[in-house]
């Protein structure tokens, strides 16, 4: 069987294809992934067999990129989610998935959500359709009923509801996230066992390691940037070791110089640190959050934008997370009273390493999360599906 998978370019989207792309290839499958060129680095990095499309231009990018920030959280959702994502990215995209579909003829497309360009051509082509959640299932339904359905439906009448009646993939726990979706499928995030060890980056140092990450979009804005030079400085004298990984669109370089009990990285395989982590610090996207509790690790939320305050007061109401804030209505307004918030933080790590409470919570997340199909056994679904 022939799959082929497509992603925007941002790290948190396409990260979660990974596991099907690796699970499809080693059942004896063929796939090819079409994204955008800037995409292009992590595809080579990954060994993943693919075909270059068009981003957006640098003055849609810039356009969309320099508003973003000064919106109210509803007007910025309809931004990304309808201009960038289900317009401009959708466009970009199209041609590229339409030649690979022409040339390569796949019996089955799969998508991260935010990539539009899949549904449309598989729709017009009469090509089976499934979709990866990036974020949870009730957040990504309404997003597809009610911001992008004039966009979707512009090309074909139904596309919307054929998109929402196609399976839902999802690594997310059924406690945490009931889908509305029809056909829901359950999977964790890899293999169990399938890590690496870190590097020997602090020898001698046992201490507890904390994991501090804004994922790739957020540091991709100045504020994003400040927020995480902030946060490093808040906890950096504790008594920990500490991991941060700025993402592409960020040296390690910007965080100038920094302690011996602090290693910087541009990216990391996730599964790699959770292996490790006592306790994740980040905003909230779901690749992040989702995967520390896969891995059992207990979280802490400095909530930006997009799904983050949801998923951060989920986690904090679950007792597996400490949420430090419930996430402005703008990211200006995050910044609103930064010195009390760090203090917060600071004051979180040391409440979660002393407070066995929120490890033994997300354990328990994490052992639903077990129990969900490998990404073999949801491949084997899928394949035995035509």
């Amino acid at each position: 069987m022939r799959v082929l998978f497509s992603s925007t370019s941002g790290e948190g989207h396409f990260q979660p294809l990974i596991p099907l792309i690796r699970a499809f290839e080693a059942s004896g499958h063929e796939t090819l992934t079409v994204a955008p060129s800037t995409l292009a680095g992590t595809l080579e990095v990954e060994a993943v067999a693919h075909r270059l499309g068009e981003a957006p231009s640098a003055e849609d990018s810039d356009r969309v990129w320099t508003l973003f920030p000064t919106l109210a959280r509803r007007d910025a959702s309809l931004l990304v989610e309808h201009e960038w994502f289900a317009r401009l990215c959708l466009a970009a995209l199209m041609p590229a998935v339409e030649s690979a579909v022409d040339e390569w003829s796949p019996d089955l497309m799969i998508r991260e959500t935010c990539e539009y360009a899949c549904a449309v051509i598989a729709h017009r082509s009469g090509i089976r359709h499934a979709q990866v959640a990036i974020s949870t299932a009730e957040a990504e339904s309404s997003v597809l009923r009610e911001l992008v359905r004039p966009e979707l439906d512009g090309f074909a009448d139904g596309l919307t509801q054929r998109i929402f009646e196609s399976p839902y993939l999802t690594k997310f726990p059924a406690s945490l996230d009931p889908s509305p979706y029809p056909t829901t499928l359950r999977f964790r995030n890899h293999e169990i066992g399938n890590v690496k060890p870190l590097g020997n980056w602090w020898p001698g140092n046992s201490a507890p390691l904390v994991y501090l990450t804004f994922g790739t979009t957020a540091t991709g804005l100045e504020s994003g940037r400040e927020l995480l030079r902030l946060v490093l400085a808040t906890i950096q004298e504790l008594d920990i070791r500490i991991l941060v990984t700025t993402g592409s669109k960020m040296s390690p370089a910007d965080l100038g110089e920094v302690p011996g009990n602090v290693h910087v990285e541009s990216w990391i395989h996730q599964d790699d640190v959770l292996a490790e982590a006592a306790i994740v610090i980040c905003h909230g996207g779901s690749g992040t959050t989702f995967g520390a509790l896969g891995a059992g690790v207990p979280l802490i939320f400095l909530p930006l934008f997009a799904d983050q305050p949801t998923n951060a007061r989920m986690i904090h109401d679950a007792g597996a997370g400490i949420a430090i804030t419930e996430g402005g209505e703008s990211t200006a307004m995050n910044f609103e009273d930064i010195e009390a918030r760090l203090i917060l933080i600071r004051v979180a790590v040391e409440e979660m390493l002393t407070n066995s409470s929120y490890r033994d919570s997300a354990r328990t997340l994490a052992e639903e999360i077990a129990r969900a199909d490998s990404p073999t056994q949801l491949v084997n679904r899928l394949a035995m599906n035509p």
